[in-house]
């Protein structure tokens, strides 16, 4: 009797290249500051060695750029006194002040 083939479940997207969950997490955690040119040389070598055999962190990358640039070309609204009052206790607040 013959049996139909079992498919294969699909492997999530960060196993098929060979990373883990947690190392593309911990790349994408620190690609702000790599964008903003604040890490050390083997730190930029480690993401640009991930970032070349990862698609999905290379996408995100992109897409983080994009957003970035976005944000630099548009005027915020100006702010109430209020609102700036609030903006600023949640700050301070969030420093432990």
């Amino acid at each position: 009797m013959n049996r139909p083939a079992r498919r294969a479940k699909p492997r999530p997207a960060h196993r098929r290249h060979g990373h883990s969950k947690a190392g593309c997490l911990k790349i994408l955690r620190g690609l702000s500051a790599y964008l903003d040119d604040e890490l050390e040389g083997d730190v930029c070598r480690e993401i640009r060695k991930h970032l070349g055999a990862c698609p999905n962190c290379e996408v995100f990358l992109a897409s983080l750029r994009s957003t970035i640039t976005l944000c630099r070309h548009v005027t915020p609204p100006p702010l109430s006194s209020s609102a700036k009052a609030r903006l600023r206790g949640h700050i301070l607040k969030a420093a432990g002040r």
